[in-house]
């Protein structure tokens, strides 16, 4: 007891053990001592010493510490003070290595207090990382402490948060290895959030913090393991934007998880938390005294609505983001803030920030916002008040770069909007009474302070940017300098303030102002050959530039010197030789002759080489440290990229290599239109191939028809053929008659001829028929022939001609049938002539007949007989076209009997399989009964040797059918 006296501070008898000598005993006693309180006492006295001793504890106990965390489980009171000491060994936070000593419950964040002697703090700093590495060497030792993470104890749960906090904080990359391939380790650290203890989950979401720092596997671990909802509900529990710490640190989790991470962001969106920030950013009437908590929340809300609509994310990403924040009033609670008064300075500019990427590149978003009008008296458009904020120079320097990037992004793809700015300074829409935006921008333009110039000039190159017919409608403006004197072109005003140069005094860097007129000049004049004109219309313009490209200035100016050497090479590309003075070949005589090639192309590059370029080239958001850097626009960097090599070339271009050049072009363009007359024949050969294909089908229809024609042909030839049976018989029972009586003849003779010219008329229809047969076939002879010419020049000829030749051979057929028609027709004619040469005959022999009276009976019978035969016959007509129909109807009605049938043959089959079974069964039966009745007769012979009287069946039956005779007869008497 007096060890543990001494170390814990009472008195002892006797010199005192230094440090390293009590730490030593009290490790040796951690190791040896069986007994579980001495242990304990053991390891609270290390925890005392481990911040005087931090090193002499941490070398010699902290083995023994790990083994107490192994062996001693069931008591928490141990692990508790384990899990500190270790704390204080691993830690450089002082103020929470005097949380962790006094075990006091504070939430939220925690600063690091700078020490007095910051090469101490910087040793403190390297034996915290060795103490750590020293911890992890073993990867099982993490996996313990997310083990001991499940204690739900305080004392355990605590502390063990802290030590994987700080050890995350020293040697992030390597713990962060190590829980993401423990088994639920991220989802054991996700429990924290549910704790009911304030402190516990507070200190989880710190904890929470340093494990998702710069790993987007474990970002998305925790994403999917429900992060969103539970930082949602713990954001809205504690009051949003007028929570405390703890919406702090919950937003920052939430920017951990979200920024550049394109798998969390689109879950984000899909499960529509997007919606439910809108909350956030309902600000009441009364905007003062905002406290500095708050402001710092909101300002990270803001941040978390641009994380979504980031111009580095992926514009499809970015576009849906938009969508859904104007659907869910989002961009409108946003421009509420934008518009309100009392809101601190940082969080306006945030606001605009905001909103410049929500509605960057979205027309929908783009359309709302121009449509936004200040509260003032009376109203003014939000575009008209920011710019207002932009060109003065009273502002705070950071919130006129926020309204500049504002109204980049308003006019970032929007033409529509190009437009309406531009219109605000042509002559007809000019209103005197109300202050426009094109206004703004020409105040601004042409004032004296340098930042206005470069930012009107910035923003009208905006509304300049890839819009040809804006570059155009803008040379139409007009400006009155003074008074009687007559107005001049904006582009004039432009170049006589960049020619005046260093003779205006202004407020600034004078080479902000000429550099951000340069920019305006190039973009305007790029691409479009009527600025060009313009511009070298003016006769000092060229000279001008000439001159400053030549003359050795100092460093400031060789910006300027680049970017004249870029306006005058825009000229030089996009000139398309109307003025004599100033074509492409005398623009680049004039450059060797006043400037050099090889100097001019040096001076070119004085832009991409200067250091505030690739800055300005990395974002579109204009940041600055200083207004005096800001030189480059975002979009101009792009524009130099895409420009500086071809005005290069076109420099060096001679007058030779331009002519080859247009020759190339030339033959180019005739293997453009070879190409385009090849495409244009293969459309026209797939056009023929369709109308082939349409033609054969059209063919298969009409092979359809003629069968059915065909085949009513046939039916009708059998009719004439019966009827002409039915007139062959009648005509021979008439000759016999007339053999008989000569008054008979003469009136037959009359009959014969009547229908010998009926049957003439009936041949010459048929043959008729016949014709018209004859010249179907050679049209369709014709038309397959046709198709066999066109099919042969396509690719898919092949197919047409062989269903031509399918149809071939079906005419072929019809032919042949047509043929053997002809033939039975010719026969039929041949009897009719014999028939007629045979009723001449007849008529010539027989003799004129006197008796009237019996002529006129036999005359009406004849007429009956006539009649009765004629409407037999269209009975016959009728009763064939019936049968036809009914022909159809039959087929029809086969077809669904085949389908039947061969129902009925499954059917049958199973029947068949079923009687087979039942005969199978049947024999088994017989064979039973065979059996049975061998067992019957055996028996009745036993009975009857036995004397017993046994009447046979056949017996039984005899008797039985006398006793019904016997009835039979009785019934009878």
């Amino acid at each position: 007891m007096n060890f543990f006296r001494g170390v814990m501070g009472g008195q002892a008898a006797g010199p005192q053990p230094s440090g390293a000598e009590t730490i030593q005993k009290l490790c040796d006693r951690v190791a040896s001592s069986t007994l579980l309180e001495d242990r304990r006492d053991a390891v609270r006295a290390l925890k005392s010493l481990s911040k005087k001793y931090r090193v002499e504890v941490g070398t010699q106990a902290m083995d023994h510490l790990i083994n107490i965390l192994q062996t001693d489980r069931s008591d928490s009171e141990i692990l508790g003070y384990a899990l500190d000491t270790l704390y204080n060994l691993i830690s450089n936070d002082e103020e929470e290595e005097q949380d962790a000593v006094t075990h006091i419950p504070v939430s939220g964040k925690r600063k690091n207090v700078s020490a007095p002697d910051e090469t101490a703090q910087k040793q403190a700093d390297d034996l915290g990382a060795q103490f750590t590495d020293t911890f992890i060497q073993d990867p099982e030792h993490v996996t313990l402490l997310l083990t001991l993470l499940e204690e739900f104890d305080f004392h355990v749960r605590w502390p063990g948060v802290k030590l994987l906090t700080a050890l995350l904080k020293n040697q992030g990359v390597q713990v962060q290895g190590i829980i993401l391939v423990s088994p639920m380790g991220v989802s054991r650290l996700m429990d924290l959030l549910a704790d009911s203890r304030e402190v516990i989950r507070n200190d989880g979401l710190l904890l929470l913090q340093q494990l998702t720092k710069s790993n987007a596997a474990i970002q998305k671990i925790v994403a999917f393991e429900n992060a969103f909802e539970r930082l949602l509900d713990i954001i809205t529990e504690e009051g949003s934007s007028d929570g405390g710490i703890v919406v702090e640190d919950c937003l920052l989790l939430l920017l951990n998880l979200l920024k550049n991470n394109s798998s969390n962001q689109n879950f984000f969106k899909e499960g529509s938390y997007i919606q439910r920030m809108k909350p956030w950013f309902e600000v009441g009437d009364d905007n003062s005294g905002w406290s500095a908590q708050k402001v710092t929340n909101l300002h990270l809300m803001l941040q978390l609505v641009r994380v979504m609509v980031s111009p580095v994310n992926s514009p499809g990403a970015s576009a849906s983001c938009q969508r859904s924040m104007y659907q869910c009033g989002l961009l409108q609670q946003l421009c509420t803030i934008l518009m309100a008064t009392g809101v601190p300075a940082d969080i306006l500019t945030e606001t605009i920030n905001t909103v410049s990427e929500v509605i960057r590149g979205s027309q929908i978003n783009q359309d709302y916002f121009a449509s936004v009008n200040a509260p003032s008296n009376p109203p003014r458009p939000a575009i008209v008040v920011l710019l207002m904020s932009m060109v003065n120079e009273r502002q705070p320097f950071v919130l006129r770069c926020a309204v500049l990037y504002c109204f980049q992004c308003f006019l970032y793809k929007n033409q529509k909007g190009q437009g309406e700015i531009v219109a605000t300074l042509l002559p007809s829409t000019i209103d005197a009474n109300s202050i426009s935006a094109g206004q703004l921008l020409c105040g601004g333009l042409f004032s004296v302070d340098s930042l206005s110039n470069w930012c009107a000039a910035v923003a009208l190159a905006h509304a300049l940017q890839d819009n040809l017919t804006q570059k155009e409608q803008l040379l139409r403006v007009q400006l009155a300098t003074s008074l009687g004197k007559p107005p001049v072109s904006l582009l004039q005003q432009c170049t006589n303030i960049l020619s005046q140069g260093d003779k205006i005094a202004r407020r600034g860097s004078k080479v902000q102002t000429r550099v951000g007129l340069l920019m305006l000049l190039c973009t305007w004049i790029n691409n479009c050959p009527i600025a060009v004109t313009h511009f070298l219309h003016n006769q000092e313009n060229v000279p001008f530039l000439t001159a400053q490209i030549s003359e050795n200035l100092g460093e400031d100016e060789r910006l300027v010197q680049g970017l004249c050497a870029l306006l005058l090479g825009i000229c030089i590309y996009y000139n398309d030789n109307s003025l004599e003075n100033y074509t492409k070949e005398k623009l680049k005589q004039l450059i060797e002759k006043r400037i050099g090639k090889e100097n001019f192309v040096e001076k070119l590059g004085f832009i991409t080489k200067h250091e505030l370029y690739s800055r300005a080239a990395q974002k579109p958001q204009p940041v600055f440290p200083s207004p005096e850097q800001m030189l480059f626009d975002h979009e101009f960097t792009k524009l130099v990229k895409e420009l500086e090599g071809v005005i290069t070339k076109a420099v060096h271009k001679s007058s030779e290599e331009e002519k080859k050049e247009e020759e190339v072009k030339k033959t180019l363009e005739q293997h453009d239109n070879i190409v385009t007359q090849y495409k244009e024949l293969i459309r026209e050969q797939d056009a023929q191939i369709q109308e082939l294909k349409e033609q054969v089908s059209t063919m298969s229809a009409q092979n359809e028809q003629m069968q059915t024609t065909l085949t009513q042909q046939l039916s009708q030839i059998q009719q004439h053929k019966d009827q002409y049976n039915i007139l062959k018989l009648k005509l021979g029972k008439d000759n016999h008659s007339q053999s008989n009586s000569q008054g008979d003849g003469s009136q037959m003779n009359g009959l014969q001829m009547e229908e010998v010219t009926q049957l003439r008329a009936e041949l010459e229809e048929l043959r008729m028929q016949h014709t018209l047969l004859q010249t179907q076939l050679g049209d369709k002879d014709t038309l397959i022939n046709s198709l066999r010419s066109e099919s042969s020049q396509t690719a898919e000829g092949s197919a047409a001609e062989s269903d031509n030749s399918e149809l071939l051979k079906e005419l072929e057929a019809l032919r042949s049938q047509v043929q053997s028609q002809s033939a039975e027709i010719h026969q039929m004619g041949t009897e009719r002539e014999e028939l007629i040469r045979r009723a001449e005959a007849a008529s010539s022999d027989a003799a004129p007949s006197s008796d009237g009276s019996l002529d006129a009976q036999k005359m009406a019978e004849l007429e009956s007989r006539l009649a009765a035969q004629t409407n037999e016959t269209e009975r016959l007509k009728a009763e064939a076209k019936s049968l036809s129909q009914s022909r159809v109807e039959l087929e029809q009605q086969l077809a669904s009997a085949t389908s039947t049938v061969a129902i009925l043959q499954t059917e049958n089959a199973k029947l068949q399989t079923e009687v087979q079974e039942s005969k199978k069964e049947q024999d088994d039966l017989l064979m039973l009964l065979a059996d049975q009745d061998q067992k019957i007769h055996s028996l009745k012979q036993k009975l009857k040797d036995l004397g017993e009287t046994v009447d046979d069946e056949d017996d039984l039956d005899t008797r039985d059918q006398t006793d019904d005779d016997y009835e039979e007869d009785e019934d009878e008497d």
